[in-house]
């Protein structure tokens, strides 16, 4: 297809102009010769942005020229997930790296592939100078605009839909796993309150879990602009997302031997759904936001909502990789569940020895300007319902924007004490 004709010539150009061997570019973006061979010659596309950013920036791409591989990324992920070829395509073949911490792979024409992709942004200053400091906390994080020092988000209860100036909703992100088998990762959705005022309903227990919710202890309100447009967001939510694309852990009631192999990165919503998993201890979310109008939307913050909090089950905790790491430590919002009101504080990250700054709100993004938000969720005490309201302005009003799985609340589970599985691949089997 043309779009990712586009995309391969452009890093082919950016790696002549660099002088790396495919060698050298491959383990600094932690894949394969071979798979970086596919991308460059058009065979395959990243499933993840993340590998791309690394490549633009090992050969050297100015800030112009990392938009101009973004955008032709961003179009040819579209095509890939649409499932529609712009033209005929050779029958495709899937290829995955088996190496520890190396990116996935998407094949060309697949059709709707379980990954969205982590897009590249350039830095800019924030555009307003806060009032207040957020203390720092030991995370990690995603690229996010450098600036003065973030505030600290306002905290309260989760609420059923987001409040705004809009009555709309933003369109879902929905995707496949690379298998085929339809997932749902998270989708991001706005909605208005007739009042005016964010409104708390029932709290709903998720399927699998071991009794019901409990609300969190307290909720919050406030008064917002007359409804005048709906939200001019886009948002695309990856609720499984694997430290270096390989670490993580699941807890599921089943035994070890009704336990199938971990699966990669790109399957494992289909995998985890399958199980009844539920994420050990930590989860990661990536939240790629995109405008839908002509011009510019202002993020403001980011509240974290907590829905219910029980007390963790006693299953099994399966670890998908026995090991494995990268140079890159992304900048993120970390959240500490256990927290009585949980903020979304800002993290700096690292690239090997180059600190990547803390995102700090406010932030622009337009639909020629996407914006990727990571957070990541710790909890070593309850087995937590949560979700995320990030607020937003523009021109034409302001709102709040829900980011949740598939319209349900997101959920993480401590596992203490819990029996630790990992799997063998010489036996073909989990073992303690």
């Amino acid at each position: 297809m043309r779009e990712a004709e586009d995309f391969a010539r452009l890093m082919r150009e950016l790696k002549e102009r660099g002088g790396l061997s495919y060698g050298a570019l491959a383990r600094r973006l932690h894949t394969s010769t071979s798979t970086l061979h596919r991308y460059c010659n058009g065979d395959a596309l990243p499933a993840e942005f993340a590998v791309v950013d690394r490549f633009a920036r090992a050969c050297g791409a100015s800030p112009g020229e990392a938009v101009d591989l973004h955008r032709a990324w961003l179009l040819a992920d579209a095509r890939r997930r649409a499932g529609v070829p712009a033209e005929p395509e050779p029958e495709p073949m899937a290829e995955s790296d088996s190496r520890s911490g190396s990116e996935p792979v998407v094949v060309v024409g697949e059709p709707a592939a379980a990954v969205v992709g982590r897009p590249w942004y350039r830095r800019r200053a924030a555009l307003v100078a806060t009032a207040g400091v957020a203390a720092g906390a030991v995370a990690v994080a995603l690229l996010a605009a450098a600036g003065p020092e973030p505030r600290a988000p306002r905290a309260g209860a989760w609420t059923g839909g987001g409040t705004g100036s809009g009555p709309g909703t933003a369109a879902p992100a929905a995707s496949a796993g690379a298998s085929g088998t339809a997932s749902a990762p998270g989708t991001a959705t706005a909605s208005a309150s007739a009042s005016g005022t964010a409104t708390a309903p029932e709290p709903s227990s998720p399927a699998g879990g071991p009794g019901p919710a409990t609300a969190a202890p307290s909720t919050s309100s406030r008064t917002v602009p007359p409804p005048s447009t709906a939200a001019p967001l886009k948002a695309a939510v990856r609720s499984h997302v694997w430290t270096a694309g390989c670490d993580h852990a699941y807890l599921s009631e089943r035994g070890p031997g009704s336990v199938p192999p971990p699966p990669v990165e790109a399957d494992a919503p289909a995998w985890a759904s399958k199980l009844r998993a539920v994420h050990a201890g930590t989860q990661i979310v990536e939240v790629t936001l995109h405008g839908t109008g002509p011009g510019a939307v202002v993020l403001e913050d980011l509240e974290v909502r907590v829905a219910g909090r029980r007390t963790p089950p006693a299953w099994n905790v399966y670890q998908m990789s026995q090991g494995c790491g990268g140079a890159l430590t992304p900048a993120v919002f970390a959240v500490n569940l256990d927290a009585p009101r949980p903020l979304a504080r800002p993290v700096a990250g690292n690239d090997a020895g180059s600190t990547l700054p803390a995102p700090a709100f406010p932030m622009r993004v337009s639909a020629a300007e996407p914006v990727v938000l990571r957070v990541e969720a710790v909890t070593t005490g309850c087995d937590c319902d949560w979700s995320l309201d990030l607020r937003w302005s523009g021109p034409s009003g302001s709102g709040t924007l829900r980011i949740d799985d598939g319209g349900r609340p997101l959920r993480t589970s401590a596992a203490p004490g819990r029996p630790v599985y990992g799997y063998a691949p010489e036996q073909g089997r989990w073992g303690r």
